[in-house]
């Protein structure tokens, strides 16, 4: 793989606007209008929120990432897709480059709404 350039420079305080967090994936279920997206239930600690990603190709079986925890941006504005909504966005490594994805993880087992950053 030959890494893409690096995007155009960023502020600090653009940077700040995002509010990545940790949490727990703890059901998955199928968009049956989509070939592409799965529902994932997202328990962030204080709350859980309908995160759609586009998963379903991507993996062998989309359903082993279940009881995972992962990075979520969370302050993206709903979005309707494939007759369903989504409340965040799933980070997913590997995507863009053509790779098979995988999540960006935290190390150890850290509480469910931790931030990134």
């Amino acid at each position: 793989m030959k890494p893409a350039p690096i995007k155009d420079l960023i502020t600090f305080d653009d940077f700040e606007k995002l509010d990545i967090r940790v949490g727990t994936i703890t059901a998955l279920a199928d968009v049956e209008k989509s070939r592409k997206l799965m529902k994932l239930t997202v328990d962030f600690g204080d709350h859980v929120r309908t995160i759609l990603a586009g998963i379903k190709q991507e993996r062998a079986d989309p359903f082993e990432i279940e009881g995972k925890q992962a990075l979520f941006v969370v302050n993206l504005p709903e979005q309707k897709m494939a007759g369903e909504i989504s409340q965040g966005m799933l980070f997913d490594i590997g995507y863009a480059d053509k790779l098979t994805p995988c999540l960006a993880v935290p190390e150890t087992s850290i509480p469910n709404g931790s931030r990134a950053g």
